[in-house]
């Protein structure tokens, strides 16, 4: 045999166009996601439900997040930590779509396969979600189909051809291997239809953004901002009093003593805030009672209603921390509603449930002690703005959110602490979490400078609420305490604002520390302690320089 006529090695495939076609692929992948994601979308919006794969991922995720990540996260973003996740399941599905369409270049079944994982993640994450109904899933699985759909004509679009099996019959066969066999018969210009990848990518892109902008148009017309617009609150048949000149102190830098709605701090686990027309809302009151009861909205304002100035806290609040509000609320008694239901002896817990499966566990005791428990129905003058709860939450005073405050409220179910723990307790919160006496320094602020010589304003707010700020007190440098003076108090369920006076003497680092005393005289823990299981505690300190 001559030399010519000795087998002769295969073509090698260039790096280049290797790199070339896996880059395409991975192209290619990231715009079958967005198809995905588009599709879903829209059939989220077409059965009515708000069960998008990223939404429900992202809630599956938050249900099983750690404890100790879910406070750093609070910490860490505040209330931007729904954006931070939703953001991050974006990245990480960015990232595995591209990873998939270029292993499916050479491996088209695995692409396929990989595309129905991710339906099968957000159809069993969407199942999983409390009150979910089997509809929840489609959307995922309809998006996942129309994925697997777009990766394949992209693919194909991308990598012409049809190559030659052994017998010379021409065949089609997937993306993956006319790319190869293309490349190994020495196609040098690297197998791709660059104009025909530029085709299929602006059709996909096209169908993404139509389906995805048709869906969040559709779920538009069914949300709860026309229904909350055309709410009239009637007039209180118990206003709150007007507040007392100097409620508020003379510092720049203090948190009003009302907080704007648009101000006030949200915490919650839902990533898409729940849309409940007004005309649409009942609520049940079940349980352990003598007789059942359901009302809807009108019936709910047409009740006596009362209006209070309430400030709310968060369990998750550091020392110093933001995640507390005062508000003027107005809503219905809800001890007087439990009266109506008759409560069975025996009956400990009220478990509130959100519309969108949230479940939170209140003492019966704390509803029917006498303090202003309300079904709020209105903010500041106003209807409850949709991500505060729209159209009715509850506020009870003097308890932390957790076992207090559900948001988009629909059911109201007696019980006991012993059948039944809410959804935060069931992760290791306490039971009942009454609000500790706190306080916080808002001016000035951490690191600021301050001129020796000058008097300078230390101020901030206090609260204790059910018992009232008694006495606020500031120390410099671990001196002797000095009492602030206090604004005039607007109740017992309210925070107060102080002052201090601070003449300011020598330069260096001064560090400023507060602490309050309640109406009952207990005094402010000193000891530093994390939120877990029922609130911070420790005095809250700020570190300036003089000079």
């Amino acid at each position: 045999m001559s030399t010519d006529q000795q087998a002769r090695p295969a073509p090698q495939q260039p790096a280049s166009s290797a790199r070339g076609v896996r880059a395409a692929g991975a192209l290619c992948g990231v715009l079958a996601a967005a198809v995905t994601l588009g599709v879903a979308e829209l059939a989220a919006a077409l059965v009515g439900r708000t069960a998008s794969p990223v939404v429900v991922v992202g809630g599956a995720f938050v249900d099983r997040t750690p404890r100790w990540l879910k406070e750093y996260a609070i910490r860490r973003f505040g209330e931007d930590d729904k954006a931070v996740l939703v953001g991050g399941i974006l990245v990480v599905l960015v990232l595995v779509a591209a990873a998939l369409g270029a292993v499916a270049v050479r491996r088209l079944r695995v692409g396929y396969a990989g595309v129905a994982l991710l339906g099968a993640v957000g159809a069993a994450a969407a199942l999983s979600r409390p009150q979910a109904q089997p509809l929840d899933a489609l959307p995922s699985l309809a998006g996942a189909l129309a994925g697997a759909a777009a990766l394949h004509v992209l693919l194909v679009s991308a990598v012409p051809g049809r190559p030659v099996d052994r017998s010379g019959a021409r065949r089609a066969v997937p993306g993956a291997r006319r790319v190869r066999e293309r490349l190994a018969a020495g196609d040098r210009r690297g197998g791709l239809d660059r104009r025909g990848l530029l085709l299929a990518g602006l059709w996909s892109g096209v169908v993404a953004v139509a389906a995805g902008g048709l869906g969040r148009v559709l779920l538009r017309r069914s949300d709860a901002a026309a229904s909350r617009a055309a709410v009239r609150l009637p007039r209180p048949a118990s206003p709150a009093p007007p507040l007392p000149a100097g409620v508020e102190v003379a510092a720049d830098g203090v948190a009003p003593f009302v907080t704007p709605n648009r101000s006030f701090y949200r915490v919650d686990t839902a990533l898409v805030v729940p849309q409940v027309r007004a005309e649409d809302w009942s609520l049940r009151v079940h349980g352990m009672v003598e007789r059942e009861l359901r009302l809807d909205f009108a019936e709910l304002l047409a009740r006596p209603l009362l209006e209070r100035d309430i400030t709310l806290t968060c369990v998750s609040n550091e020392v110093g921390g933001p995640l507390v509000g005062s508000a003027r609320w107005l809503g219905a008694p809800l001890a007087d509603l439990l009266a109506e239901a008759g409560v069975r002896s025996g009956a400990t817990q009220l478990v509130a449930r959100s519309v969108d499966g949230m479940t939170i566990g209140t003492p019966v005791s704390a509803v029917m002690d006498g303090r202003d428990a309300l079904l709020a129905v209105g903010m500041n003058g106003e209807p409850l703005p949709a991500q505060h709860g729209f159209p009715v939450r509850m506020v009870v005073p003097g308890l932390y959110g957790y076992v207090s405050a559900c948001k988009w409220l629909v059911d109201l179910e007696l019980t006991t602490f012993d059948a039944y723990d809410a959804y935060w307790v069931d992760r290791g919160w306490a039971e009942e979490a009454p609000i500790k006496v706190s306080s916080r320094i808002d001016t000035p602020k951490a690191f600021a400078r301050v001129e020796p010589g000058t008097t300078v304003p230390v101020a901030g707010v206090a609260w204790a609420q059910t018992r009232g700020i008694a006495r606020v007190e500031v120390r410099v440098d671990g001196g002797p305490w000095q009492e602030a003076r206090l604004g005039a108090s607007a109740g017992d369920d309210t925070w107060r604002q102080w002052v201090w006076p601070w003449a300011v003497e020598g330069g260096g680092s001064h560090t400023l520390q507060v602490r309050a005393t309640d109406a009952d005289g207990v005094v402010q823990v000193e000891e530093r302690a994390t939120p877990f299981p029922s609130g911070s505690t420790g005095w809250h300190s700020v570190v300036v320089t003089g000079g």
